[in-house]
Formats: C-alpha cells, sequence, structure tokens
C-alpha cells in the first residue's frame, strides 16, 4: 500500500521525470496486446518517490523519512522562504570542502559565502551558493530500493560523497551521493542513517565533486567597472625575444575630440613613435583588465613555485599604470602546448596564485610593433591643417595656407565649402587641394624601419605641415631605397617602409598641381 501510494503522489511529478520514467517503461514493458492497466502500474512504479523533499531541518526524527507532499511545478520556495542554512562540509574524492554562509538571502540581497580555509582568494560566490542551496530541500526522481542490503552497488557505500549540511536551527543532515544511475543524468543518494536509495538529477548534485580550487575564481585581474575605469597612462611590454621594449602611451592629445586623429587612444612610444590601430592594439592596452585564465595552476604560491613556473625570471614582463596611482606587473612563461592548445602560466606580481592561460589572451606574448600600429603617417583632419608643403625630387615645390572664409567659424566645423585655400600666395581651388591632401593620408607604413638610417641622399618627395589644432609641425620625408621599396621617415626618423609605387605616383601627382590634370589615385 506504501508504494502504490508513493507512486500516485509521485505522479505529478511524472513531467519533470519523465526520461527516468519512459526508460524504466521502456525496460519492462509487455506486447501491445497488453492491458491498459498494467501500463499504469508500471508508469506508476517508474515515478516512485519523485518529487519528495529528502532534506530540511524537520525536527521531527527520523529525518530521512521523506514528506508525503508532491511536488507541483511552479510551487518551490523562494530561497529566502527554505530552511536557513550555516554550512555545508563536503568529503569526496579529493579531499574535504566546507561553505560557510556569511549572510542569509533576503528578499533584497543575495546570500553571502565564503570557502573555509580560502578567505584570502577570490572566490566564486556563485558556485559557491550551490553548494548550499542545491542540497537545500532537494528532491527525488525516484525511489529506487528500500532499505538496501547492498549499498556499495550504487556507490553508496566507503567511496560515496559525503555531505553534511548543518541548518542555522541546529539540525545536520547529511546525503550520500553515489554513481550515475543508467538513467541519465541522474545518480543515486541516501539520507541520513537511512538505507533507502533514491535518484535525483545528476545537475543538482554535480557540484560536490569538485576541489576547493574549483571554487578561486580564475580572473587574474578583476575590470572595473566604467565608472572606476581608470584611464592607463603607460603600457610596457618586456620580453626575451626581442631587444627593445614595447611602449604605449596616453596621447597627448587623446582627451582632445576633434583633433582629427584616425587612431587609438594610445600612441607608440617605443620602439618607434606611431599610432595604433583602435580594434588591433586594445588587447594590448586594456587586455590585462577581465584578463581570464584556464585554469589555476597554484594557490599559495612560494618562491620555488614560482622558479618552477619560469615566473622567477618571466619571458614576457607586462607594466601597467593607470591615472588612480596603481600600478600592475603581469609576468608571463613562455608558451607551452595543453591539450593541443598554447597557453602559459601567468600571475600579477606580488600575487598568491599562478594561472595558465590561453596565449590567445596573452597577446603580449608575441605581438610585435607592426601588429598594433594603425600605420598612418599622417592623421591631421585635412582643414586643421593651416600650412602644408609639398616638393618633389624633380624641384616642383607648392606652399598651401588654408584658411575658414567665415573666420568667427572654428575648423572642426568646416566643409570644403567653408575654406579658402591660396598656393604660393595666389587663390587656389580647396577641392583640389582636398583631394591632394587625402592622397598624401594613402601613405601608409606597410613594415617598420626600425634600426634603419637616415639616407644621405636627397627625398624622393617631402611633404611638410602645421596643425594649428594641435599646434603641431612635422616633416615626412619619402627616400628610394630598393627597387620595389621606399623609406618613410618622420621628422628625420626612420619609421616605415613602404611601396615605391606610391611614392612615384605622388610625386607625379605634384606635378599635375599646376596642369589641373585629375590626380592619379592608384598605384600598383
Amino acid at each position: 500500500m506504501k508504494k502504490q501510494l508513493y507512486g500516485i503522489i509521485g505522479l505529478s511529478a511524472a513531467v519533470a521525470v519523465l526520461g527516468g520514467g519512459l526508460a524504466a517503461l521502456k525496460l519492462t514493458e509487455k506486447s501491445d496486446s497488453d492491458e491498459s492497466s498494467s501500463a499504469v502500474e508500471m508508469t506508476q512504479a517508474a515515478v516512485e518517490g519523485s518529487g519528495m523533499i529528502l532534506i530540511d531541518d524537520n525536527t521531527e526524527p527520523p529525518y530521512a523519512a521523506p514528506t508525503t507532499e508532491a511536488y507541483v511545478i511552479g510551487t518551490e520556495p523562494a530561497v529566502d522562504e527554505k530552511p536557513a542554512v550555516s554550512s555545508v562540509h563536503v568529503k569526496n574524492a579529493d579531499g574535504e570542502l566546507e561553505v560557510k554562509v556569511l549572510s542569509q538571502a533576503t528578499a533584497d540581497a543575495a546570500a553571502e559565502y565564503t570557502l573555509a580555509g580560502y578567505e584570502e582568494y577570490d572566490l566564486d560566490s556563485q558556485l559557491l551558493s550551490t553548494i548550499v542551496n542545491n542540497v537545500n530541500q532537494l528532491r527525488s526522481a525516484s525511489l529506487v530500493e528500500e532499505n538496501c542490503s547492498d549499498l556499495s552497488k550504487f556507490g553508496l557505500g566507503d567511496t560515496a560523497i559525503k555531505v553534511d549540511v548543518n541548518y542555522a536551527s541546529g539540525i545536520v543532515r547529511t546525503i550520500y551521493i553515489g554513481d550515475t544511475s543508467p538513467v541519465n543524468p541522474q545518480n543515486y543518494v541516501r539520507i541520513d542513517d537511512s538505507n533507502d536509495v533514491y535518484t535525483v538529477n545528476s545537475s543538482s548534485v554535480a557540484t560536490y565533486s569538485r576541489k576547493p580550487v574549483d571554487f578561486v575564481r580564475t580572473v587574474v585581474l578583476a575590470e572595473p567597472s566604467a565608472e572606476e575605469y581608470p584611464k592607463i597612462n603607460s603600457v610596457r611590454i618586456e620580453r626575451e625575444d626581442i631587444d627593445y621594449d614595447i611602449f604605449l602611451v596616453y596621447g597627448e592629445h587623446s582627451d582632445e575630440t576633434n583633433s582629427g586623429g584616425t587612431s587609438a587612444v594610445h600612441e607608440m612610444a617605443e620602439p618607434v613613435h606611431a599610432f595604433l590601430s583602435v580594434e588591433r592594439s586594445k588587447d594590448i592596452t586594456n587586455g590585462m583588465f577581465g584578463l581570464t585564465a584556464k585554469s589555476i595552476d597554484t594557490l599559495g604560491c612560494t618562491d620555488a613555485d614560482i622558479k618552477k613556473a619560469g615566473l622567477d625570471e618571466p619571458f614576457c614582463r607586462v607594466t601597467m599604470e593607470c591615472d588612480n596611482g596603481k600600478t600592475y606587473v603581469l609576468l608571463l612563461s613562455e608558451m607551452y602546448s595543453e591539450e593541443g592548445e598554447n597557453v602559459c602560466r601567468a600571475m600579477l606580481e606580488g600575487g598568491n596564485v599562478i594561472y595558465v592561460v590561453s596565449a590567445d589572451k596573452a597577446r603580449w606574448l608575441t605581438v610585435t610593433p607592426i601588429d598594433i600600429a594603425s600605420r598612418v603617417i599622417l592623421g591631421s583632419f585635412v582643414w586643421n591643417v593651416s600650412e602644408f608643403t609639398v616638393e618633389n625630387s624633380s624641384g616642383t615645390k607648392a606652399t598651401f595656407h588654408t584658411e575658414p572664409t567665415d573666420s568667427s567659424k572654428d575648423r572642426k566645423d568646416c566643409r570644403t565649402e567653408d575654406m579658402t585655400v591660396t598656393k604660393d600666395g595666389e587663390a587656389f581651388d580647396a577641392e583640389r587641394y582636398r583631394q591632394l591632401y587625402a592622397f598624401v593620408l594613402d601613405s601608409n607604413g606597410e613594415e617598420f624601419a626600425l634600426n634603419e638610417k637616415l639616407p644621405d641622399t636627397k627625398p624622393a618627395v617631402s611633404v611638410k605641415y602645421t596643425d594649428s589644432y594641435l599646434n603641431k609641425t612635422a616633416t615626412i620625408d619619402f627616400y628610394d631605397y630598393s627597387p620595389m621599396t621606399s623609406l618613410i621617415a618622420v621628422d628625420g626618423e626612420p619609421l616605415f617602409f613602404c611601396s615605391r609605387s606610391y611614392v612615384e605616383t605622388l610625386s607625379g601627382n605634384i606635378d599635375k598641381i599646376e596642369t589641373g590634370e585629375a590626380y592619379v589615385t592608384t598605384w600598383k
């Protein structure tokens, strides 16, 4: 009678355990000619015990006796209405862990937790909460066997995971978690001293097989909120495989919104000065914030651990200085392969955790200057330039001056029709000047000219400009370097290589200034 009653009660949860019910039904089904009453009996048997609350702080012994209330979907109590848990102690194959509840959940605030012995680390509060909440009022999927005489066949003997739940009321309940049942995904469990074996959904007990280290967050450096995000003044990359530093700084005029720049707010200061690509440099300048590891290598690392990880003399050192007075130093080991993926070990200097980080996220390991440079040589907005001089090696030279026609109008708001342009003191068509300037803007570097010396020959083309908004004057010289390549120098410093055919086309366009011929805008 008792089994039949449990089976009828469990029918209200049949949808929730349909996988288990159907599997049991398949194992015992008869031919199509069987009476429907037999099928009903088998279905009732399959869901016997389902939906029962297995654990709470019931003070009426025996605590293992489940309540006979059926679980009606949608009526599970809210977190702050469940019995309060003060701590949970877990003993599994990897050791022991204890989660303590620092404050209970309320309607307005989530509960707070800690992991005993690991309070100094950045803990995953969400994962810790599953240790406390998943067994509190745990519900069964089915009753497998009453008063089982051989618990080991369900993995509920000496190898079982033991979970002690300490309720705030003073009641202590224990759940033993055994093997995975053939009806996946479910696990066998028993409660307290009872030998009744139930199944529960595996997702509700999976956390109890974890090690303490699994509850430490793998975020190497937390990303600040938008309100607290600091300005990154500089990022320096020191690496064993290159004989120079890559030093990126916040641009002198980056806070100015009308400089006409086409690059990121940071610029490269070493090994050469160059603008940066917004897309390709962000992971380098800002990537330390929010950097997340694949896993944790060592907690509470010692000097010996740091040396073993190759971080006492790191392959790569990244130093990020912020305007809030904080400096962060990230230490990275050489890359190695782990499960077919390139990874490295990493830690914050002065920290006590060594992480394993994917090389794809630790781009400082392999980045080169050309990878992040925007390759823009001239980045000033056309009408911010008040004086512009071009000259080629054949002796053709022109100097342009620009002024807003309406002197009260700011250059940043001007269009071509708003500007007056003169060439060598005489009126010149503003649109034709803009077209020439636009072609010079295309003078992108293709490869860095590191350690190159300035040629002692005359430049094939020379460009000089004054940006009145930035109060900056610069000279760009293009030198013949090889049959296919030209060298670009900015203010006398070799910076990039570019296609010689571009420089030859530019020189030809300078010759066309006076003729009125259309400028050539393509080159091989």
